[in-house]
């Protein structure tokens, strides 16, 4: 009777059950051939494995969850947990970050890096982030130096004049075009392609690697080294989901996400090196410019956006590196 008794009480005790891991979705448009997909998949990895299986996160590349506006909305609602977005994007909710996106507003990659490691980008992203109730950013992206390709070749300042050149849906983007006298077209990067194929604009810009992941130099076969922007991406987790992340696991997001921001960064970097050849031999012609001429005709175009950016925060991003006139 007794062995009976703590045999059942031995069959009631509840088995040790491993709990589901948490399902996380990361939205982004960029094609899964790109840095930024390749990291974002080994940073869901790094969290899965130092978080002992407690969150499963699921990338979704290519816009598969939305353009880059209704990934913004759907990180504003809580429907998707970490995203990818341009700081042009980010600018439209909080416009002082304007200011990483002006065109030739940085000397070169180094001073991108000093801005990333600075004050004035934690004072930046606090700024967003009381903005928006408490989405956090985590990371910057270097995405690359940004050129134009066209059809036609561009040499010089009076080239651009009257070209209908493809830019991303945001104010900031249309100041250099409009600075050299092209004519800025706003259409979804995920119909980059097909517009440049069918006619509808002339040109586009966006940096080496892009060029090359998008197979814009299938429908382009002339790049010009404008390097009007250094364009960055920044990771982004929803107010939502930071808000039910224990202090520890804060911290693994963290470490993860920035380490993978430095990685994207590296490769990008390398990337943008080895390109030039490349195009070359794939029968894309590679037109150097005078940028120095294509800067003074664009700076004058700041002045308008320094009363949303501040003056100050303008100055200090200068002296991080400040620029030769």
């Amino acid at each position: 009777m007794l062995f009976r008794c703590v045999l059942c009480a031995l069959l009631l005790q509840p088995i040790g059950v491993v709990a589901k891991p948490e399902k996380l979705y990361w939205g982004h448009v960029y094609e899964t051939s790109e840095p930024l997909h390749k990291w974002a998949l080994w940073a869901a990895k790094q969290i899965a494995e130092r978080t002992n299986g407690r969150y499963e996160i699921d990338v979704f590349p290519v816009s598969m969850l939305g353009k880059e506006a209704a990934l913004n909305e759907s990180l504003r609602l809580g429907s998707v947990d970490i995203i990818y977005t341009g700081t042009s994007f980010i600018a439209q909710l909080y416009p002082p970050f304007a200011i990483t996106d002006m065109p030739y507003i940085y000397t070169g990659f180094e001073h991108w890096v000093k801005f990333n490691n600075s004050t004035l980008f934690k004072e930046l992203a606090q700024g967003y982030s009381e903005k928006t109730q408490g989405n956090h950013i985590v990371a910057n992206n270097y995405y690359g130096e940004r050129h134009v390709s066209a059809n036609v070749p561009v040499n010089e300042l009076a080239d651009m004049q009257g070209l209908k050149i493809r830019v991303p849906n945001a104010r900031i983007f249309r100041l250099f075009p409009q600075a050299v006298n092209a004519n800025p077209t706003p259409i979804a990067f995920s119909e980059v392609y097909m517009a440049l194929q069918q006619g509808v604009v002339d040109a586009q810009e966006n940096p080496l690697p892009t060029i090359k992941a998008k197979k814009l130099f299938e429908v382009q076969k002339h790049i010009s080294l404008t390097g009007h922007m250094l364009g960055s991406n920044v990771t982004i987790v929803s107010q939502r989901r930071w808000k039910r992340l224990s202090p520890e696991d804060r911290l693994i997001f963290e470490h993860v996400l920035q380490e993978a921001a430095l990685k994207v960064s590296q490769e990008t970097r390398a990337h943008e090196a080895e390109l030039i050849t490349w195009f070359e031999q794939h029968g894309v012609s590679v037109h150097q410019v005078n940028k120095t001429v294509f800067r003074q005709a664009t700076l004058p175009l700041h002045k308008p956006f320094i009363t949303t950016i501040g003056q100050q925060n303008y100055d200090r991003l200068l002296q991080l590196n400040p620029v030769e006139e």
